[in-house]
């Protein structure tokens, strides 16, 4: 049944980002119709981590790429053995925690069955998911790092740095103040993704038409990015925002985010992957936010494997439109 589900989406995912505009009909079962807990501890999520390992039989090698100012790991989940290179990353901001349990799901989905459209799949992209990049920050519910002696240019005197500040190509990963985007450093050098997607959370804001705006999505922006590393992230965004659009029932905006060179969104663009800023919105349904971040992970994934991404006209991301109001003052959140 799982399989069925899986090819029924990707079918689906199909249509959805070659068509200028997907059919509602084209929506699969629900491959995520369980609950699921929005925000697992540190210890739940390391269990959960050790678990897929387990069941997925080698396919999932998790391990820790570094630990926090407080000793706590920062785990990575790698699969796949194909020559497109993808990477995930989630929660830097330890206050914005659904793009975490929709990689768990992911993983699950991806890395535990085998049947021939996982093995597919996993032969033609290799994966490597940052899951909860700043364990610290979710422990306190804020937004930094954990480092009492910080006074950052980025974050707060006392508290810590804001992670996705911290991640200038120029500044190498020992001289990095921000421990966790230091490790994130390594891993991506370690890696070399074509694609970086990282999944954040922003407030919530309404477009022109007084709709919810459910998700926002961004492309670097920094002026020395090249040309065709914008446009490989713009094609990524096109495949986000109809996933979110068409399959997730959401509505999806532009990103207003800044050109800074230490946000990841930037860096990762300015080392050459196409690099694309996910921004859930604070809705009061968690679980569709989870499932959308969820269906996003597969659909990337599934279009860098079959390469239908790379036919999509970057200007489509273009034609998305801003972002509007914010929903009560609580919504003007700070940038990425």
């Amino acid at each position: 049944m799982r399989s069925r589900t899986l090819l029924a989406l990707t079918a689906a995912t199909t249509m959805a980002f070659v068509s200028p505009t997907a059919p509602a009909q084209a929506q699969p079962a629900a491959p995520l119709a369980h609950t699921v807990d929005p925000r697992p501890s540190n210890e739940v999520l390391a269990t959960q981590l050790k678990d897929l390992a387990r069941r997925s039989h080698g396919r999932i090698e998790v391990r820790g790429i570094g630990d926090t100012n407080e000793g706590r790991p920062v785990w990575a989940a790698r699969l796949g053995h194909g020559p497109v290179r993808i990477q995930y990353v989630t929660q830097q901001h330890g206050n914005e925690p659904l793009g975490t349990p929709a990689a768990v799901e992911f993983l699950r989905t991806v890395g535990v069955p085998n049947t021939f459209w996982h093995r597919w799949l996993l032969s033609r992209i290799t994966l490597d998911v940052v899951v909860r990049a700043n364990p610290d920050g979710h422990q306190r519910n804020w937004r930094y790092n954990y480092d009492p002696d910080a006074d950052p240019e980025y974050g707060e005197k006392g508290k810590g740095y804001d992670i996705n500040r911290y991640h200038d190509p120029a500044v190498a990963p020992e001289d990095n103040p921000a421990t966790e985007a230091a490790h994130i450093q390594r891993a991506y050098a370690g890696f070399r993704p074509h694609i970086a997607m990282d999944f954040h959370m922003q407030g919530r804001y309404l477009d022109d038409d007084g709709r919810e705006i459910t998700a926002s999505l961004m492309w670097p922006t920094h002026p020395d990015v090249t040309p065709a590393a914008v446009d490989a992230a713009k094609q990524v965004t096109v495949v986000a925002q109809q996933t979110i659009d068409h399959l997730a029932g959401g509505n999806v905006s532009q990103y207003p985010g800044g050109d800074y060179q230490g946000i990841a969104r930037n860096a990762y663009g300015l080392l050459g992957s196409a690099s694309v800023l996910l921004e859930l919105s604070a809705i009061d349904d968690e679980q569709s936010q989870i499932r959308a971040a969820y269906l996003v992970m597969l659909t990337v994934a599934q279009t860098a494997a079959d390469g239908s991404v790379t036919r999509i006209d970057p200007a489509r991301a273009d034609a998305i439109p801003p972002r509007g109001a914010p929903v009560g003052a609580e919504s003007v959140e700070a940038a990425d």
